[in-house]
């Protein structure tokens, strides 16, 4: 018997015209040289400058100004130690100077892959049987900074997906920092982190258990302060600050579509980019619906595995997992509490799969090893590709092998549904082998998804094309749940 899988004709590739605007600095010698030009201009030469400038871009950004407004103030503060004189501009004379530290930034232009897709909070105005999704994606632009993007479409009642369009600008959010840390938590991060004992008790010690982030600045100012700042002190109180901008909540503009909306590089530890979020729709004991996304930030040295929370996909809130089973990659939260408790896959030695339960969101100690790669096509690692699915039979997992030539297949797993530490059954063939068109790419031979849903006894999978696009499969449940059973 085999499992027929029905490859979709959806397909997502980068568009390079989705741009943002980024802050633009080209050293501080350079800025300098470049604000004392603009403040030496006639006014009637800014307000041509300004005018050709906002013709040329207004209609490629929404709040254009208010974004060269944004970036005036940074730049001022950048300069802030400098001779400049920054009283008395003319409102023309901040817009210009914010334009000169701006740039488009094309946040997709290299890759747009790794979906996960979850049902949309709103279900309204569908036909009978179908199901409205939101789809996230990893966006990768120039130097390789990837960034979470959203888009919506509808399952019908045959499995078959129509999505809309996107929309015609690309918004970042307002980023919001009001983050209370526990101390304890934060100590024992920092301990994971191997930062100095001595520089933490030092730094976090004097703090209530209870702290903001204004609290740790003014305790590392005092710190640095002091005779004894060497380079190693320098370096450990840097990872401290690294790991409390970790913490941020964003919010969206409620007049923007999610197709609108780039989750971009926030704090320092995802500087070169947020990596393949797994979404999952999770409802809590008593009916409640929370919106969870586990991903993985990059700072280009070190990874720091995060988490996202929304209930609407315009206020996420963003935070730090910590414990033994939060690190490495390849993190995901099952859909409910098992037992009582939050359960979630990961993958910390980078070879096998393991599993955890915990009663706090956050914390993810004492993991258990679950799957070992056991078939030749799975023989380098075996880890999950999203959340599982719950059916009357077990967890259905997805589940990504890699074997001979780093070739990604993408597999399938059942774990016991009240012990899920328990495999039940597990494909001895891989569900799907990238084909000739999916084998080439940006990293070639590679298939893999972020996160898949059930509908109307189908499971409906979007996966990653060779780290370049995206497409889409579904497979009949009960034929593929038989399979895996199979002795």
């Amino acid at each position: 018997m085999r499992v027929i899988v029905d490859r979709k004709p959806n397909r997502f590739y980068p568009n390079f015209k989705r741009v943002i605007i980024r802050f633009f600095h080209n050293g501080l010698e350079r800025s300098q040289g470049l604000v004392k030009k603009v403040l030496e201009m006639q006014d009637e030469d800014v307000e041509l400058s300004l005018s050709q400038t906002l013709r040329d871009f207004a209609r490629r950004h929404r709040n254009l100004t208010k974004k060269f407004l944004k970036h005036y103030e940074k730049a001022k503060e950048l300069l802030s130690g400098t001779s400049i004189d920054f009283k008395n501009l003319t409102e023309d004379k901040k817009l210009l100077i914010g334009s000169y530290f701006s740039m488009e930034y094309s946040i997709e232009s290299a890759a747009f892959f790794n979906p996960s897709m979850v049902e949309s909070p709103d279900q309204t105005g569908l036909e009978e049987g179908a199901k409205r999704v939101v789809v996230s994606f990893r966006a990768t632009g120039e130097g390789h900074i990837s960034s979470i993007v959203f888009h919506t479409g509808v399952i019908d009642h045959n499995g078959n997906l129509a999505f809309e369009e996107s929309g015609r600008y690309v918004d970042q959010p307002e980023v919001v920092r009001r983050h209370h840390y526990n101390k304890k938590r934060f100590i024992n991060k920092l301990r994971e982190m191997n930062v100095d004992k001595s520089i933490i008790s030092l730094v976090i010690e004097p703090l209530e258990e209870k702290f903001i982030y204004g609290d740790l600045l003014k305790s590392v100012n005092q710190a640095l302060d002091s005779n004894n700042s060497n380079e190693a002190k320098k370096r450990a109180i840097k990872e401290i600050i690294w790991l409390a901008d970790s913490h941020y909540e964003i919010k969206f503009s409620r007049d923007t579509d999610i197709s609108e909306r780039v989750i971009f590089p926030v704090s320092y530890t995802e500087r070169k980019g947020i990596e393949d979020a797994r979404f999952v729709r999770f409802v809590d004991d008593n009916g409640k619906v929370t919106y969870y996304a586990t991903y993985t930030a990059y700072d280009g040295f070190t990874i720091l595995p995060k988490l996202i929370v929304t209930n609407d996909f315009y206020h996420f809130e963003v935070k730090p997992l910590h414990g033994q089973g939060a690190q490495n990659k390849n993190l995901a939260l099952f859909p409910r509490k098992i037992n009582g408790k939050y359960v979630m896959l990961s993958r910390i030695d980078g070879v096998n799969s393991y599993i955890g339960f915990s009663d706090n969101i956050n914390v993810w100690d004492k993991p258990v090893k679950i799957q070992e790669p056991y078939y030749p096509w799975e023989y380098i690692q075996i880890g999950n590709c999203g959340a599982p699915e719950e059916t009357s039979a077990g967890w259905l997992l997805i589940t990504h092998g890699v074997g001979p030539m780093r070739r990604y297949c993408l597999g399938a797993s059942l774990l016991d549904l009240n012990d899920p530490t328990k495999e039940i059954g597990r494909l001895k063939e891989p569900l799907l082998i990238p084909n000739e068109e999916e084998r080439e790419g940006y990293v070639p031979n590679v298939v893999y998804s972020c996160g898949s849903i059930i509908h109307n006894d189908k499971i409906i999978i979007p996966y990653g094309l060779s780290d370049t696009g995206a497409g889409f499969l579904s497979v009949e449940l009960d034929g593929l749940i038989e399979k895996l059973l199979l002795p």
